[in-house]
């Protein structure tokens, strides 16, 4: 039994894998499965690995030498087959997921269904292996569950039916956490965060859902969209997959407006989200359901009087740094009248005029950065005018380069495109560097009340980063597209139960990377038949947990009452 690196040749150039061999216990034969998928040779190059197979492969040596150690240390404290470490991290989880009283609604959805095992408590077991170690699910079936204390006893294909059930009814779901999280917590809806995301798929064929679109990893793989949204304390409380072909903008609509349905109670809400969710119908459907917005706008896209104003130094005020007191960014704002228009679905065109507030500001560590990326931009795209490259090899680039293969009354002349480098454009968008606006309904709001609210969005981008590291979001080792689904479910309610954790049970005094950490890592394993042993490193965290909630989670020895102290007691 052992790891090896799996090269493939494919049309888009070699293709690794991380896989696994063994020899199957009923057929005695030699079989083999993937570990882990690393993609591309060339994409792993364009990421930063200069030698992806030299890199790949110390990577399975070591995989290679810790599975040996741990198989030694199996012969050394095994007794029978039974693992004696068990992991204890997701009690947190556990106590918030029963405070929240969701489970039982869920089951109450399954009971028109003959299954012949818990949804709910599948459910529940998914969400903590998610959290204490994302794997595939046959692996989470065959090597996560077990560990666990309570040690649920589900099999593959019941976490298969599981995630088809969800999946298709993953909606209600998403309904039933938020009404749950909002009577326990007591959510705050004056204002929202928005953003959307995609995880892509190593696939050849697109199906209905599993579209080619634009993706945020730049890559021509399909890809399926995910909005999440946030309430004022960064709690989720919405959640919309959407095919990878659509646009993104409609789905803050429909997110917002479901939230409304769902529960009636819910009065004004200031919408906020970045430049990519910033369109003339969403601002429309703000103002026409009476609520407010804030949205960032690019200021190269301006027109010409505003962009104008936004790069007129006049009216700017300096905003300093309270580290050492330097310039940290310059900020001015106007109120006026602006026009807007669009086209709907049915492809009528609507005018409408909307008395808002822009604010912009200028920070000019950013302004470095951008100008940076654009002059190495501008290399780019000289250097392929210069060496005659095709147009895909100019990437982003390309914008910054006429391509002219017309004549002078406009017409195609049948000849290869001359190319030149579009000096205008560069010198455009370095004047631009550095500069940012937002536009809000809120016309009445300080600037900088408005500023610091739009700069809450990182909480939702880090959503979506812990989304796709600390939970293994991506790859998706399934094909049916309600378990795909299901699987986005158990990312989105893990993420849901670690806000919680960190928000309410921590008071928000420790980071989502410590919170992952104290859960994967606070195990015990068995020391006698009535003590075992806490084999975690104190933290800071635990600490506090000691401290609060009086747990004897500092305790090296622990005896059966402890630990069920430890995963009963109410946080």
């Amino acid at each position: 039994m052992a790891y090896f690196l799996k090269k493939t040749n494919r049309s888009k150039g070699l293709y690794l894998q991380i896989y696994f061999s063994f020899r199957d216990p009923d057929t005695k034969l030699p079989k083999n499965k993937c570990h882990q998928t690393l993609g591309f040779v060339s994409d792993l190059i364009a990421q930063g690995i200069l030698d992806p197979l030299a890199h790949y492969q110390n990577v399975v040596d070591a995989l290679n030498d810790d599975f040996r150690k741990e198989k030694a240390d199996r012969r050394e404290k095994q007794i029978g087959s039974v693992s004696p470490v068990k992991r204890l991290g997701y009690f947190p989880a556990a106590s918030v997921l029963r405070r929240l009283e969701a489970l039982p609604d869920v089951q109450r959805l399954a009971s028109v269904r003959d299954f012949q095992f818990s949804i709910s408590e599948c459910l529940a077991a998914l969400i903590y292996a998610r959290l204490v170690k994302p794997v595939s699910k046959s692996r989470t079936a065959a090597e996560v569950l077990p560990t666990l204390w309570d040690e649920p006893q589900f099999s593959y294909d019941q976490i298969l039916s599981c995630l088809d059930f969800i999946g298709n009814d993953y909606e209600k779901i998403v309904e039933i956490f938020t009404r749950h999280t909002d009577e326990t917590y007591i959510l705050d809806y004056s204002r929202s965060f928005f953003d959307c995301t995609n995880f892509y798929f190593e696939i050849d064929k697109e199906d209905e859902w599993r579209r080619k679109g634009p993706s945020k990893e730049n890559r021509k793989d399909p890809i399926i969209g995910m909005g999440l949204l946030l309430d004022a304390g960064c709690i989720p409380v919405g959640m919309k997959l959407y095919p990878g072909n659509q646009s993104e903008k409609p789905v803050l609509r429909e997110v917002i407006r479901s939230l409304k349905r769902q529960h009636a109670e819910i009065g004004r809400v200031v919408q906020v989200a970045d430049k990519g969710l910033n369109c003339a119908q969403n601002i429309y459907t703000a103002r026409k359901d009476k609520d407010g917005y804030i949205f960032s706008k690019s200021v190269k896209q301006l027109k010409e009087t505003e962009r104008v104003w936004a790069l007129k130094q006049d009216g700017f005020v300096s905003v300093p740094d309270p580290d050492d007191n330097s310039l940290r960014f310059r900020i001015k704002s106007t109120v006026d009248v602006f026009d807007y228009e669009f086209t709907d679905e049915n492809g009528r065109k609507h005018k409408f005029k909307v008395r808002e507030k822009r604010i912009v500001t200028y920070n000019p560590r950013l302004a470095r950065k951008q100008k940076q990326e654009i002059d190495k931009m501008a290399d780019k795209a000289r250097g392929c005018v210069l060496s005659r490259a095709k147009k895909s090899e100019y990437g982003e680039s390309a914008k910054y380069v006429d391509f002219n293969s017309v004549d002078e009354e406009g017409k195609p002349n049948g000849k290869k495109a001359a190319v030149s480098l579009n000096y205008a454009k560069i010198e455009q968008d370095k004047d631009c560097a550095g500069y940012n606006m937002l536009v809000t309904s809120e016309t009445g709001v300080d600037d900088m009340i408005i500023y610091n609210t739009y700069h809450e969005l990182w909480r939702i981008e880090e959503s979506f980063r812990t989304m796709k590291s600390e939970l293994d979001a991506r790859p998706v080792y399934l094909q049916n597209i309600n378990r795909i689904k299901g699987h986005f479910l158990i990312c989105y309610l893990s993420v849901l139960l670690e806000r919680l954790i960190q928000f309410k049970v921590l008071d928000n005094r420790f980071g989502s990377h410590q919170v992952y950490q104290f859960i994967r890592k606070f195990k015990v394993t068995k020391y006698s038949n009535k003590e075992y042993v806490n084999l975690t490193a104190n933290s800071d965290l635990i600490q506090y947990l000691d401290q609060k909630y009086n747990l004897p989670v500092t305790n090296y020895y622990l005896t059966r009452a402890q630990i069920k102290k430890i995963l009963e007691r109410p946080l």
